[in-house]
């Protein structure tokens, strides 16, 4: 792939970096985020939307074809919606060669059933998807856990729409039926809705909830600014992430990089010819260090969580959106049932000296 070039970026942006407004200028809500002119990526669903985007670019860049980028964005994505029926079919088909089990997810369902925990799924998936990939991780009798099954929600509309209606699907005859929802029954397939109506029938109401999902926009964005429920993201890039950030090299670049940018704070001011080298070459060391603790998480795009010293734009919607985060749901089997996560203090700038003398 061509990067873009320099002159090129500083014509659109005036940086050599993207306006923070263009990232952010969408408000909050869901709706605020996929109006936005900056569009987040934030799922395994992005990882092919973006290939294919950086390819088809790619494409028409050298073969001088001229194209509106959002037109392309549009279609790619659209392109990409409608692979899902497709995949399905061949993940329902061969469910075992794209889903691995893991016995700790029944283990951990099993638990909250017999804690008398209410368990429930919204899921944008079809049933017959769903039932396939719950079958093989869970098991045949997997809805026994779940008090309510909601498929084909259309998330995030589910969480903001107010008069789509909750409606039954039959299993049997892979249908919807015409009836009026008024209660919810557990082995009742249910399909579509919305969140208000399903707090109205369930009683459900804000921190009595804790819900996962994994991306924050679809999933968490709406129910925890909106509805007040506790949240909970996974992300499947923090086993990596925790496993370089204990790698014992990548513990004394940090520590180096924080002494060395100390020392260079205290010695700048100096006039004298020898120590102002010596403050080039510090300089030069530190620069070297923070480009290779970057690139030891992804050689292209650095860490999810951090550039550098700051939290990158996903860090701080995941830490707005989500009340915990993790990379499995069974990381959770190593806490009781009644267990309370207590968020930590962090230091804010002017707190630094404060807290460490």
């Amino acid at each position: 792939l061509s990067p873009v070039p320099d002159v090129e970026v500083l014509k659109l942006y005036k940086n050599k970096t993207v306006p923070l407004a263009y990232v952010e200028n969408h408000g909050k809500t869901s709706q605020g985020y996929f109006s936005s002119k900056m569009i987040q990526l934030a799922d395994l669903f992005s990882v092919p939307e973006m290939c294919l985007l950086c390819n088809v670019a790619e494409y028409f860049e050298r073969s001088q074809i001229d194209y509106h980028p959002e037109i392309l964005f549009r279609d790619v994505k659209t392109s990409v919606g409608s692979g899902h029926p497709k995949m399905h079919s061949i993940v329902q088909e061969n469910v075992t060669e794209y889903l691995e089990r893991n016995p700790g997810i029944r283990e951990w369902f099993e638990r909250l059933f017999a804690a008398g925990k209410q368990l429930f799924l919204i899921t944008n998936s079809p049933y017959q998807f769903v039932n396939a990939g719950m079958r093989h991780m869970v098991g045949a009798d997997w809805e026994k856990f779940f008090d309510l099954i909601i498929v084909q929600a259309r998330k995030p509309l589910f969480f903001t729409d107010e008069s789509r209606p909750l409606r039954i699907y039959d299993k049997v005859q892979n249908t919807h039926l015409w009836d009026k929802v008024t209660q919810i029954k557990k082995g009742v397939i249910y399909y579509e809705g919305t969140l208000n109506q399903l707090q109205e029938l369930t009683g459900w109401r804000g921190g009595e909830v804790l819900y996962f999902g994994d991306h924050p926009y679809s999933d968490l964005a709406d129910v925890t600014l909106e509805h007040g429920w506790r949240t909970g993201a996974i992300i499947q890039e923090l086993t990596h992430e925790i496993n370089t950030l204990n790698v014992t090299e990548f513990k004394k670049s940090c520590n180096w990089l924080q002494m060395l940018t100390q020392l260079i704070e205290e010695c700048q001011e100096v006039e004298e010819p020898d120590a102002k080298t010596t403050l080039g070459t510090w300089t030069m060391e530190r620069d070297k260090i923070r480009q290779g603790i970057k690139k030891v998480f992804n050689p292209q795009f650095g860490s999810v969580f951090r550039t550098y010293h700051n939290p990158t734009y996903f860090s701080r919607r995941l830490f707005r959106f989500a009340d915990v985060y993790t990379s499995s749901l069974t990381n959770l089997l190593h806490f009781s049932e009644r267990h309370v996560f207590y968020p930590r203090r962090g230091v804010m700038p002017h707190e630094y000296s404060s807290y460490f003398v």
